[in-house]
């Protein structure tokens, strides 16, 4: 372990920042995503019963073989794939693991590693993340399992009162330790403050609490943390408006920004990021998606539940994925439009 050199040491060996580092970039290459795919136990029985199919773990196994299985040409939109643990532990029908099938691809696996959003105690109806207890170990084990990088989320509302100071800073060091773990194992930290899009708040009001979310990066600052290896912040709703552009501006920056798709419709997201990316103004990171429903909707709609159906299925998720590398670097020209269409996939109070 190195000495520590000052106040703000990442206790990291060059060869372990340069592991991450190379990792960070992968992940926002031009052109290339995430597919956010670690949908919870009951979320994606949600999923599975807007097609009537029953929550079971072989439904949820082979859907998700469906989506790992595509076709290769997947690999040219999309870096990695975000993973639930139990979908880390799944294997397709002819028992190859998951995590094998997507390195395969030249895809990175990643991995969901926070436990769930719970009330923040003295709060006006405001919440944390759990999962710090027993992080470092099972960072360890997703490591030598083959995963390059994981995903934590935390949860800002804005009402009359809230976000508070004490939600945004407690959030904030959640984050902040969980990235800290995460490079401490060799996994590159998505640090994701998420302000939910809920709420008839306007514009401005947005633009200042996301402002002010930024409290993650100091942060960080005070934990022993490589802002060189986090490899995105992640900010919700963006507007076609350029004005709603500038309403995030983190204060130390990482490799790349992901955007998450907000419960917009699939192609309102990727008309969205491809506004972003043609914007005029000065933009020294990638930015790019890590979409769920934005990337799925289509696909459930086509594959329906039916063995028949599942090479429509992968087709609508190659669209999808297609239309939003190009929108990631600002060359998508519409006409990407899938069998979800326009639909709004907003869920009020969003969780996974």
């Amino acid at each position: 372990m190195p000495k520590p050199t000052s106040r703000f040491t990442t206790y990291l060996t060059p060869a372990q920042e340069d592991e991450l580092r190379k990792i960070a970039n992968a992940i926002v290459a031009p052109g290339k995503g995430i597919l956010a795919a670690d949908e919870s136990v009951g979320t994606m029985g949600k999923r599975l019963e807007n097609i009537n199919l029953p929550n079971t773990d072989e439904n949820r196994r082979k859907y998700r073989e469906l989506l790992f299985t595509a076709d290769n040409v997947i690999s040219n939109n999309v870096s990695g794939v975000i993973l639930f643990d139990e979908t880390f532990r799944q294997s397709t029908a002819a028992g190859v693991p998951f995590v094998k099938v997507l390195q395969d691809k030249g895809i990175i696996p990643g991995i969901k590693v926070d436990k769930g959003v719970v009330p923040l105690a003295g709060s006006l109806n405001e919440c944390t993340t759990q999962g710090l207890d027993g992080l470092s170990e099972r960072c360890a084990e997703y490591k030598k399992g083959g995963c390059g990088f994981a995903k934590w989320r935390c949860v800002l509302k804005i009402s009359e009162h809230t976000p508070s100071h004490q939600a945004m800073m407690e959030n904030a060091n959640v984050l902040a330790r969980y990235a800290s773990i995460c490079q401490q194992n060799g996994l590159v930290p998505i640090v994701e403050p998420e302000v939910l899009p809920d709420g008839d708040h306007d514009l401005e009001t947005a633009q200042r609490v996301t402002e002010e979310v930024r409290l993650v990066y100091i942060c960080c600052f005070r934990m022993p943390c490589s802002f060189t290896q986090t490899a995105s912040i992640k900010k919700k709703k963006i507007n076609r408006d350029p004005v709603s552009i500038t309403f995030f501006l983190p204060l130390h920056l990482p490799p790349g920004i992901t955007f998450l798709s907000g419960g917009q419709s699939e192609e309102d997201a990727t008309i969205n990021l491809n506004a972003i990316n043609t914007y005029a103004g000065r933009k020294p990171w990638p930015l790019t998606f890590s979409y769920g429903r934005a990337l799925q909707a289509s696909v459930l709609k086509a594959w329906g539940g039916e063995d028949a159906n599942i090479k429509a299925g992968q087709d609508e998720l190659i669209r999808r994925a297609q239309a939003n590398g190009a929108a990631a670097v600002g060359k998508y020209a519409g006409g990407g439009e899938g069998a979800a269409g326009g639909e709004s996939l907003f869920v009020a109070n969003h969780a996974y």
